[in-house]
């Protein structure tokens, strides 16, 4: 049998990057690389195992037995071991098997760099070379700084790639091929800027929905080939549609063949328990003061962006990561060096990340899902912020749903619940999160919640929506809500597509459409979503009628609309309004429409305002508002 064959792909500067947690693209050394050496067709493999005494790669071209082909380790104390096997290639299965310094504790594990793993529940690695796949997307990344900009619409779709949409004759998920047709022709139809995915990184456990990783740098084997994941990003950009990637630096599983304990050490995670240990998620938290670790997470973030052309990375369970309590009793975490309760390495760590993707892909965005009032998080580096793009804005979710849940009645008594968010809506860069974490464990799906007969149901969802993409900052909707799914997201099967027979559900995706056309195509929606130059109260007093009214701005006069919004099943007709000059109205949305399923009764024709001082403006005018709708005006040339 073939020996290895001392080689490597490591100059000194490498090594000297990796040991101080500077090298961002670990992915072009480490793994398996298909290459030639003199003359002969093989295999390079790397592994960082600094506590092994002794490292073979194991596989179906040597029978799975130890030591046939050990790799050498360098002599530069980096803990890297490395070499080339002839005569294995693109395909071979494999894993690494670690002799360990530490009681001579033995592991069998898969690449960490692995860009193929095996279907679970098999867990090995697969040596592979997706390099002759061409990209179709040039224009799209050539004008992607544009689409991508913070004064751009942002209206994402997140998907669940396993329970989109299934075959059902056979209950099989579609493959990244078949998405490639069906889904993004979906989300060009319905008018969405961006698709988030959760994460599509390799997992062994369905029911972790992708959030406890074992495969960082391999699209997941479920759904096809690495090549047929670059299709459909490739389509999606094609369609001018950007793709947002979940992305988990927060914690990782214990699984056998995953990070833990990869060398008989604490090597990926921290090895104190009160740093190292989720107990929530009964998994491992990475050790983000160690240097080398630190470039394996940021040359993993670099890599979706640069190997798969993701436009964003949306990093999963930020407050975890940032404070040292988080979800611990007292007596089970120690402070920082400071006394405080902040995580000072993974703070640096997320500083660090931000600005090693900022730098090398400007044109994309990082955003934090961030549940705490920690300050700066989506202000850049230099100002002392942690660098990300966007925030999820937690608490718009959290006291919007809870105020759509109240019957209308009480709700004159909790107006608050929805004006509290102006207060700090442009502290940060906010998205408005409507997530998959709304609508599972009991929580009911969004329509569930909303009180009231049936069509009080779907009235108040279009209101909710037509709200939300009237607020301030960017939009997220999960799968499912742009119909109202009736029932609570379950991810073991499809969604219930066979609701769009009946008229209430396909109002509430007509609605969606044109709320994104809306959000599109009006400047005042998104041109200072981030800024407080964008929005201007009207009234927001009348908590007795329950009625809003605002005014989004764009950069130019002309372009502002101004919003009302009636949360009450009582319509208002000859309700008067401030306005902020003279003019004609003319009404650009109302969610009451046939088309919607609404009522359909409820229209302003054009208005012309008159000089009546009110709501402490010269001007003025009478307009109907439709029950529990949304009505939007523009001024007419």
């Amino acid at each position: 049998m073939e020996k290895v064959i001392a080689h490597s792909l490591f100059t000194e500067f490498d090594i000297g990057l990796f040991k101080a947690g500077k090298h961002y693209r670990l992915y072009e050394k480490f793994g398996s690389h298909i290459t030639t050496l003199n003359g002969v067709k093989g295999t390079y493999f790397a592994v960082w195992a600094p506590s092994a005494k002794a490292v073979s790669v194991i596989g179906d071209f040597n029978f799975w037995e130890d030591e046939q082909h050990q790799l050498n380790v360098r002599w530069d104390s980096s803990g890297i071991w490395e070499g080339f096997i002839p005569n294995v290639g693109k395909g071979s299965v494999y894993k690494y098997k670690i002799h360990s310094n530490n009681a001579d504790i033995i592991t069998e594990k898969a690449d960490p760099y692995a860009r193929r793993c095996e279907h679970p529940p098999k867990t090995a690695s697969i040596v592979w070379d997706d390099e002759n796949y061409t990209w179709d997307d040039a224009q799209w990344m050539k004008k992607r700084k544009a689409n991508n900009a913070l004064d751009a619409p942002f209206s994402v779709y997140e998907v669940h790639l396993g329970s989109w949409k299934r075959k059902l004759e056979h209950n099989r998920f579609l493959s990244y091929r078949e998405l490639a047709d069906e889904l993004v022709s979906y989300v060009k139809d319905m008018n969405f800027t961006h698709v988030e995915l959760m994460p599509v990184m390799e997992y062994p456990y369905d029911p972790s929905w992708g959030y406890q990783i074992t495969g960082y740098f391999a699209p997941t084997s479920r759904f096809g080939y690495p090549e047929g994941f670059k299709l459909l990003v490739d389509k999606l950009h094609q369609n001018d549609i950007g793709i947002i990637l979940d992305w988990v630096p927060s914690h990782f599983p214990e699984d056998a063949h995953g990070l833990g304990f990869f060398d008989g050490s604490h090597l990926y995670e921290h090895p104190d328990k009160r740093k190292g240990y989720h107990p929530d998620w009964k998994s491992l938290i990475f050790n983000y003061g160690r240097n080398e670790v630190k470039s394996f997470l940021i040359s993993n973030a670099i890599f979706w962006l640069d190997h798969y052309h993701a436009d964003g990375l949306r990093v999963d369970a930020v407050a975890s990561m940032l404070f040292l309590d988080y979800s611990r009793e007292e007596g089970e975490w120690e402070p920082n060096k400071f006394g405080g309760r902040e995580n000072l390495e993974a703070i640096d760590f997320m500083k660090e990340m931000n600005e090693a993707v900022y730098s090398l892909f400007p044109d994309v965005q990082t955003i934090a899902e961030e549940s705490t009032a920690y300050p700066m998080v989506s202000k850049p580096t230099f100002l002392g912020g942690l660098g990300f793009g966007m925030k999820w804005m937690m608490g718009w979710m959290h006291d919007t749903l809870q105020y759509f849940a109240k019957e209308p009645i009480y709700r004159k008594h909790h107006q608050n619940d929805l004006t509290f968010s102006m207060t700090y809506a442009f502290s940060e860069n906010f998205m408005l999160p409507l997530s998959h974490d709304e609508v599972v464990y009991g929580k009911r799906s969004l329509l569930g919640r909303m009180p009231g007969d049936e069509w009080q149901r779907f009235a108040n969802l279009r209101l909710l929506y037509s709200y939300m993409f009237t607020h301030p900052g960017a939009n997220l909707l999960f799968q499912g809500a742009e119909f109202g799914q009736s029932e609570e997201w379950n991810f073991q099967q499809s969604l219930d597509w066979h609701l769009l027979q009946y008229d209430v559900h396909k109002g509430v995706q007509s609605l969606i459409k044109d709320l994104n056309t809306l959000y599109k195509g009006e400047p005042a929606l998104h041109q200072k979503q981030f800024s407080n130059d964008g929005f201007e109260w009207i009234d927001y007093n009348d908590s007795e009628n329950s009625v809003l009214v605002y005014i989004r701005k764009g950069k130019l006069v002309k372009d502002n609309i101004i919003v009302v919004c009636n949360m009450t099943p009582i319509p208002r007709e000859d309700y008067r309004i401030g306005l902020p000059k003279q003019g004609t109205l003319k009404e650009i949305f109302n969610s009451d429409l046939k088309s919607y399923n609404g009522t359909g009764e409820y229209q302003n024709k054009t208005l012309k305002s008159e000089k009546k001082d009110w709501q402490y403006r010269k001007h003025s005018v009478a307009i109907t508002i439709p029950p529990l709708g949304m009505v939007a005006f523009k001024y007419s040339k």
